[in-house]
């Protein structure tokens, strides 16, 4: 091992290095917050100003992460943030936690890490370490970024050190959070991958060397298809159980008590998140490049984006029935906005398209979520922008011919939604401990 490779590592292991992280999302702010809870001196890079003016007066944007974790390291010094990339320079490692959504074709939208990579470009020097922490397809890393970084005549492995170790981020979860997951590294070399590891050996509780890059990439599309072909599957069961006139909540919850051979997977509105509805379907393209087909991806995908619509059937459904109701002539009240419980995390949700839905047949709908004041702007729900959670009260629960949970936020009173509506479509059995009116209750 080169003298500067030592040094480069040693600055790992003392903590003397200094660590940037480009995209102040849900992926690098946390990061960023572990990597100074360890001690780092980190920089938080974002071309968002509102970010980083908000971040620099110690404040979060993020439900989860609560102001006093932010501040208490801007004041030690250990965090700072900045939409200046030339700093690029002064860091010893570089993580890129830039999105990867699909094009409209339901293709890799690779523009932000290329752009990204584009952007430091200029500023990197010898020495440093480089890691992508994206979700991508295997060979991003050696086909997409190599290229760019060695334009200049730098050589990966010798001149700068590139490596993948994807993110493992569940915005919200009250049991696992940055530091306490382990983080699968590969590099493009083994001195890439050593470099990383003996960086993230500092920061999480354990690290998982693999092979090369392309197994690192391979391994969070693994992650996750394995998620959205199982999803797919009891959203199938819960169509099929429906019409049988079986509970599938109640099927799932008997079928876990078995101790091996069986995993419990939730029904639901449709898949949400940044990760499950899209990842899939970057292995979907790559493996296209092969020749191959992907089925399983597919008809998971399939399944889960038919969820809104069998969902918005089922309330057309129990408005007649119920009340002889057409649904053109029909208020709703769409409960929960996030695409999780708990946070304020809109991506992808499927609450976008039951909107969408409903009022494309003449509904009028309403939303209340806690977590969700407002509707940002999104690429492809512009029309639903500025659009404001609205008050929740018992009276103005009565207003609506129907609530749909969409979200089960643990903070929402079920007990008195169901009290107070005249019917409430539930995707998620959230009110399956609710003490009266369980009649008015519909499971969807």
């Amino acid at each position: 091992m080169s003298t500067d490779i030592t040094q480069l590592k040693h600055s790992f292991e003392d903590k003397s290095a200094k660590i940037g992280v480009i995209g102040l999302g849900y992926v690098g702010l946390p990061l960023c917050l572990t990597l100074a809870d360890r001690g780092f001196a980190t920089t938080g890079f974002d071309i968002d100003e509102s970010k980083i003016e908000l971040l620099s007066q110690g404040g979060s944007y993020i439900s989860h992460i609560e102001d006093a974790n932010i501040k208490k390291h801007v004041d030690n010094g250990r965090l700072t943030a900045t939409c200046d990339f030339s700093q690029i320079t002064e860091m010893n490692a570089i993580l890129i936690c830039v999105p990867t959504p699909l094009t409209s074709k339901r293709e890799p939208d690779l523009s932000f890490v290329i752009s990204t990579a584009k952007t430091i470009f200029p500023y990197l020097r010898k020495g440093q370490l480089i890691v992508l922490e994206s979700t991508t397809y295997p060979g991003t890393c050696r086909e997409v970024l190599c290229p760019v970084f060695e334009n200049g005549g730098m050589k990966s492995g010798q001149d700068f050190y590139l490596a993948y170790s994807p993110e493992r981020e569940d915005p919200g979860n009250p049991d696992f959070g940055t530091a306490s997951i382990p983080k699968v590294v590969g590099g493009d070399g083994e001195n890439a991958k050593n470099l990383a590891l003996a960086l993230y050996d500092q920061i999480v509780v354990k690290t998982v060397p693999v092979s090369s890059t392309e197994v690192a990439e391979a391994v969070k599309l693994t992650e996750n298809i394995f998620r959205s072909v199982n999803i797919a599957l009891v959203n199938e069961l819960k169509v099929i159980y429906d019409k049988m006139g079986i509970d599938v909540w109640e099927v799932i919850e008997a079928a876990k008590t078995k101790p091996f051979g069986y995993m419990p997977f939730y029904p639901g509105p449709g898949l949400g998140g940044h990760c499950i509805p899209i990842d899939p379907f970057y292995l979907t393209y790559r493996a296209g490049l092969f020749d191959l087909e992907t089925r399983f991806i597919e008809l998971a995908g399939e399944i889960n984006t038919r969820m809104p619509a069998h969902v918005v059937d089922v309330l057309v459904q129990e408005l007649q029935q119920r009340f002889e109701k057409d649904i053109k002539d029909a208020t709703i009240l769409l409960i929960g906005l996030a695409y999780k419980k708990n946070v304020n995390d809109t991506r992808e949700s499927p609450a976008f398209a039951l909107i969408e839905l409903m009022e494309a047949k003449g509904t009028k709908v309403d939303y209340y979520d806690p977590y969700v004041p407002e509707i940002l702007p999104t690429r492809e729900h512009t029309a639903l922008a500025g659009r404001h959670s609205i008050e929740w009260t018992g009276a103005k629960l009565n207003d609506y011919d129907a609530a749909l949970i969409c979200t089960d936020h643990d903070g929402i009173d079920y007990d008195e939604l169901v009290a107070n509506s005249q019917l409430v479509i539930d995707t998620r059995n959230a009110t399956n401990n609710v003490s009266k009116g369980k009649e008015k209750v519909a499971k969807a």
